[in-house]
């Protein structure tokens, strides 16, 4: 006999955004269902965000010892160091399950009630449990299923063909790794595996790694990757797989075939909303292309069904679901909510690192606005010698009539960090001045900032 579950909120995808959502429904005393189909804390926590950061530290901390073991300028000096990648998965693997534990308690403390499932929409107040004989009546839905890796029909999963899940949990290091996609997901893994002994190359359809990122920006990654010895393939299409003699097919720009011979092939070219699979189709949604179409409350086309994260389209952030279905427990409370940040801080953690908060220089101008840009190099910075790393800078985009700071930029070693105090500073509508008067800590890489900005005022102090 079907059982039938009665509840006021019901979320499908247990995500940044789904989970979020639902501990502070909890903690707004609505009484909330979460329905998820693997585990807590969905891609971020288990197979993206997390244990890709968990691998990148283990590549950087194997190649400052293997640095060390060649005689470093420190005067640190080591034997060779050797790896074993099943220990350094394992500590990963714990690292994530410590984080999905949590988020499991959190939700029993605010007594959200879990359902271990794969969901499937009846309509917009009714879901089904697959194989588990329960059907749920809510009065409010939050589609929040997240993404998935876009597949190439030339190169389908399986084998020596990976994606960033099975690059992820290596049972053991592949010799030669070639990467299709030149974008942040490539190039962080691209850039770990290089660094733990693989022979790394990189295909590109664009014409430079980062594409969505400009020139300038990018300019320092692609530095290090060359010094690294990633063998880069860009404007090269890929064209398939020879199983038989380990060789992937590409098309260079003009138009000759080159087979490149490799050990595995992880393909990273970007990710998709997760529509299929749940009979999303029921509920006859308006579409934004493939994500579901959402206003600034983060409501659907159909009256009290709502969409959060990388089911709603770009910017496929975890932040940004974790803000989205923040407000919708909110709203569904009664609160007067709008989803209009100033700016989304992107951070790419590949070496060095990037960020972009707000208005790059292009699209200031594209947007019609007279900007000053200015930039303060790393290699001025104290701090930043002090860490070995001189590459890279900070930089600030701000109108000229009023100073009013509409961007900002850095690429540099550590400055994922510096991402708060940008989207802080453009939230609260800081000007140059703010920044520029503002005492900032010494050494600190974020003298960088205040320096950025004094230099735009033109007077920046070490330079």
């Amino acid at each position: 006999m079907q059982q039938t579950l009665n509840t006021t909120l019901l979320i499908i995808g247990g995500g940044p955004g789904g989970y979020v959502a639902a501990i502070r429904a909890g903690q707004l005393g609505i009484s909330t269902i979460l329905v998820e189909g693997q585990a807590l804390g969905g891609t971020c926590l288990n197979i993206g965000c997390i244990p890709s950061k968990a691998l990148i530290h283990v590549a950087e901390q194997f190649q400052q010892t293997r640095h060390h073991s060649q005689g470093s300028a420190l005067g640190i000096n080591v034997s060779a160091p050797t790896l074993d990648i099943g220990k350094s998965v394992e500590w990963k693997d714990g690292i994530v399950d410590r984080l999905t534990t949590g988020v499991a308690a959190l939700l029993r403390k605010h007594k959200v009630q879990v359902i271990q499932g794969w969901a499937r929409v009846i309509d917009g107040k009714t879901v089904e449990i697959e194989g588990a004989d329960t059907r749920i009546q809510c009065e409010h839905l939050l589609l929040a299923t997240g993404s998935k890796s876009v597949n190439l029909p030339m190169l389908p999963l399986g084998g020596p063909i990976i994606s960033s899940t099975e690059a992820l949990a290596p049972k053991a290091l592949p010799k030669r790794l070639i990467v299709v996609g030149g974008g942040y997901i490539g190039l962080e893994l691209g850039i770990a595996y290089r660094k733990l002994g693989a022979e790394v190359s990189v295909v590109e359809a664009q014409e430079r790694i980062l594409p969505a990122y400009d020139a300038e920006l990018t300019q320092p990654v692609l530095e290090s990757v060359k010094q690294l010895g990633i063998k880069l393939y860009l404007k090269h299409s890929v064209e398939g797989f020879d199983a038989a003699t380990h060789t992937l097919q590409v098309r260079d720009p003009n138009g000759d075939s080159l087979k490149l011979e490799t050990d595995q092939v992880l393909v990273a070219v970007g990710r998709k909303p997760n529509t299929q699979g749940w009979n999303l189709e029921a509920l006859n949604l308006d579409m934004n292309g493939s994500a579901i179409r959402i206003d600034n409350r983060c409501q659907t086309s159909m009256r009290n069904v709502w969409a959060i994260g990388d089911l709603a389209g770009e910017p496929m952030l975890a932040h940004r679901a974790m803000a989205q279905g923040e407000m919708v427990a909110e709203l569904i409370a009664g609160q007067h909510r709008e989803f209009n940040p100033t700016a989304i801080a992107a951070v790419c953690f590949t070496d060095p690192e990037l960020v972009v908060v707000g208005k790059t220089p292009d699209e200031a101008k594209a947007a019609g606005l007279d900007c000053i840009v200015s930039s303060f190099p790393f290699a001025a910075n104290g701090r930043a010698m002090t860490l070995e790393s001189k590459s890279g800078f900070v930089r600030v985009v701000a109108r000229r009539d009023n100073h009013l700071i509409v961007g900002w930029q850095a690429v540099g070693v550590g400055v994922s960090e510096l991402s708060t105090a940008f989207g802080q500073s453009l939230e609260m509508g800081a000007r140059l001045e703010d920044i520029a008067g503002t005492i900032h800590a010494h050494p600190t890489l974020g003298e960088a900032v205040q320096e950025a900005a004094l230099r735009a005022l033109g007077h920046a102090l070490h330079l």
